[in-house]
């Protein structure tokens, strides 16, 4: 029976990765190893796992997750408070397919669309 599914996403730069996402974003480290191409962070019941991939270029990274949220509103006014930039076209709205989203891209072009239903 499956349980739970954790993204893997590339990065060319684990100190800047990790920095973002936990600095920024508010995750927490929890790789049980610091191995030097690997990293494991998670926010509530959220984990996203990055590889390594230092030749990386982020204008042809495709990498995207969409990460559900219970309060969207507090969300993203937790990412207002903490300067993080928020994708140039994805502002918190209201979508056709009945989901409140807004988007951000992290320092490797991966995009994250936090969603809640309406």
């Amino acid at each position: 029976m499956l349980t739970a599914i954790n993204p893997k996403l590339p990065m060319r730069d684990k100190s800047i990765t990790r920095d973002y996402y936990v600095n920024k974003l508010g995750f927490t480290d929890t790789g049980s190893a610091d191995y030097d191409g690997y990293l494991i962070i998670q926010k509530d019941n959220v984990q996203i796992h990055f590889f390594g991939f230092p030749a990386l270029d982020p204008k042809e990274n495709y990498g995207q997750v969409y990460i559900r949220s219970n309060d969207i509103e507090q969300l993203y006014q937790s990412m207002a408070d903490n300067k993080v930039d928020i994708h140039p076209a994805g502002h918190l709205q209201v979508k056709p397919w009945g989901q409140k989203e807004f988007s951000l891209l992290d320092p490797d072009n991966n995009l994250l669309t936090f969603g809640q239903s309406v």
